[in-house]
């Protein structure tokens, strides 16, 4: 009885290199944001997002950059103003991951099936808020329980929701024009958010992902289902064109993405807080700060 209660103790301890992941205070984060109506560049609930996101971090973080950019409207004759907002953390240290995820949310919901509603902007909860939420915890946690050996950037990246299908030309705007603004100390590796909140959640592995980042995408995908999570599995997807997949062809850094893809409301007007859930949010944050964690000590 004693072999058992110490192997079950070591199985716990081992498992908890990070601190606890809240997921139902992730869930409070999704909520605020759809709060503030659809979130697309130009729109209001945009501009006060970015204000209350900016206000939010500054507390937790070491340092903020907030990069701002003009750009002509794609499809339209209209200027749009994109904020990129970077939390960094150990900023000094040149052993760095970049956490990212998109804050803006699509002007149109192009795969509604009603077709009135195809010029509706979307509210986005899981495609825009969910991987925004983790990403508003983590400034908390890494201000709250410091890494020792990791610099961390957590970006939260405008503009990846313009683009129209088939025109990967404006898909992830924001990730492009950081891209080109990024002169030093080069992240190691890129993780992306993306529709991590699904009530249903099955999380693959993404093939760009498998293929610019093999080895830390295999570490990430045992750590989850070592810990118990089988909504992570080892199948492969189709390819997904997003920020991880801009970011990498911008500066050849191993970027991989976490996405739940087979999401029935995407680019709908039914993604909505009620198709998401607090316990998909706990899973992927454990499982991204649990392997944080992990790698700041080794």
């Amino acid at each position: 009885m004693l072999i058992i209660y110490i192997a079950i103790l070591f199985t716990i301890s081992f498992a908890q290199f990070a601190p606890h992941f809240d997921g139902e205070s992730a869930f409070d984060f999704l909520n605020k944001q759809c709060s503030f109506g659809p979130r697309n560049p130009g729109s209001e609930g945009h501009a006060n997002f970015k204000d209350y996101l900016i206000n939010y971090l500054k507390p937790y973080s070491d340092e903020i950059i907030i990069d701002e950019h003009n750009i002509p409207h794609p499809y339209a004759d209209d200027t749009l103003k994109l904020f990129n907002i970077v939390a960094k953390f150990n900023p000094n240290l040149k052993n760095r991951l970049l956490l990212m995820a998109h804050w803006d949310t699509r002007e149109i919901a192009d795969k509604d099936p009603d077709k009135n509603n195809y010029n509706t902007p979307i509210l986005g909860a899981n495609d825009g808020a969910s991987g925004i939420s983790i990403l508003m915890l983590f400034a908390e946690m890494f201000h709250l329980n410091p890494l020792e050996n990791i610099g961390i950037d957590l970006l939260f990246v405008d503009g990846e929701d313009i683009g129209r299908h088939g025109d990967l030309d404006n898909f992830s705007l924001g990730t492009k024009l950081y891209a080109k603004s990024l002169k030093k100390d080069y992240p190691q590796l890129a993780i992306c958010l993306d529709m991590v909140a699904d009530a249903d959640p099955q999380f693959k592995i993404e093939y760009y992902s498998y293929l610019q980042a093999q080895n830390d995408v295999i570490d990430i995908w045992d750590l989850a289902i070592s810990l118990g999570y089988r909504e992570f599995s080892y199948e492969m997807t189709s390819p997904i064109y997003d920020d991880h997949r801009a970011f990498y062809l911008a500066t050849g850094i191993p970027s991989i993405d976490i996405i739940d893809f087979e999401y029935p409301y995407w680019h709908t007007l039914e993604d909505t807080p009620d198709k998401c859930s607090a316990n998909t949010l706990s899973i992927v944050g454990t499982v991204v700060s649990e392997y944080i964690y992990r790698m700041d000590q080794k």
